[in-house]
């Protein structure tokens, strides 16, 4: 699998570190991000990240909110020169491992258009169940994946 660095993105929108000019579809990631955290608050780990392989930005990655109810979701973008590549499963498995880090028995959830696609195959990888269809609030239609945490007694 590939080796990918996760950096954190400030509630300003910047990069936690110096970590060279952002392409433009990470920069407007990150000015998203900054808006998300207003609307939904700022609490590490649970934020955007600029995701890193060496010495290039691949993408972002991150939690859309703090956990709720047990559960935290994940979304992951990587700019279209590295799709294809293994780096956005890099990135959701890495999502995943700071989660369980944090909390063992939480449920990573993720949302994907509701039709097969290389983020479906993505989730499948990492063990991630389909759980259904459910309507979001911007992206209409979407299906639902699951990775359900590891309990104590397991």
């Amino acid at each position: 699998m590939k080796q990918v660095r996760l950096v954190q993105i400030n509630r300003s929108g910047d990069a936690a570190e110096a970590i060279g000019p952002l392409p433009e579809l990470v920069a407007q990631a990150c000015a998203q991000t900054a808006s998300l955290y207003r609307a939904v608050g700022f609490a590490t780990p649970w934020v955007g990240y600029v995701v890193v392989s060496g010495p290039t930005i691949i993408g972002t990655c991150g939690f859309k909110a703090p956990p709720l109810s047990g559960k935290v979701e994940i979304a992951y973008f990587t700019l279209p020169e590295f799709e294809g590549r293994g780096f956005a499963t890099a990135m959701a498995c890495e999502l995943v491992r700071v989660a369980r880090a944090v909390q063992a028995d939480i449920t990573v959830t993720a949302q994907t258009l509701p039709k097969p696609n290389a983020s479906n195959a993505i989730l499948k990888k990492l063990g991630f169940k389909f759980v259904g269809t459910v309507m979001h609030p911007e992206d209409g239609e979407v299906w639902e994946w699951h990775l359900a945490g590891v309990s104590a007694g397991a």
